[in-house]
């Protein structure tokens, strides 16, 4: 057979090499495609993942700050019944008071003493709960993040509650 001629040739040459440059060109559209369709995955999950961080820095105030308003709620039972037993402890005194009218003067001012007493733990109690209030709103408007703390009015309640009552004892017992 006799070799195909020069023309011919060339027309497979150029007919061989047209695909091979087409298919370079897709291969080109194809990876193009995929990186942007990858970086387009990415850039969403990095803001997936920032969104999740927010609802978890938001989850975790929110839990500090329900954590902080149950303990204010328990400090504030706790100064209401320091009030409450105060109080009770002062009208309880108060039957000593008819028995003490003959007594001496040391009887009558321990009894007076322990009056007072109470009746000063009943207004710290009073003082330390709306201190404990104010410390609550304060948290809650976002002003405060030192916790909620009944200061030293609560201790001072306490004492004076214990205090008065055994001063209200002493002066039973002097009857």
């Amino acid at each position: 057979e006799a070799p195909p001629p020069a023309d011919s040739q060339q027309q497979l040459e150029a007919g061989a090499r047209a695909p091979g440059g087409l298919e370079a060109r897709m291969a080109g559209v194809v990876v193009a495609a995929l990186k942007e369709a990858f970086d387009r995955d990415s850039r969403r999950l990095e803001l997936e993942r920032e969104q999740l961080a927010a609802e978890r820095q938001r989850a975790e105030r929110a839990l500090a700050l329900e954590l902080q308003r149950q303990a204010g709620d328990r400090e504030i039972g706790r100064l209401r019944l320091l009030a409450g037993a105060a109080g009770a402890g002062w009208i309880a005194t108060l039957w000593l008071s008819t028995r003490s009218i003959g007594t001496g003067i040391a009887t009558r001012a321990t009894l007076g003493s322990g009056w007072l007493l109470l009746l000063g733990a009943v207004a710290a109690s009073f003082v330390a709960q709306s201190r404990v209030a104010a410390a609550m709103d304060a948290l809650a408007n976002g002003n405060d993040r030192r916790g909620i703390q009944s200061s030293g009015w609560g201790a001072v309640a306490l004492v004076s509650m214990v205090a008065g009552l055994m001063l209200a004892c002493l002066a039973a017992l002097m009857v």
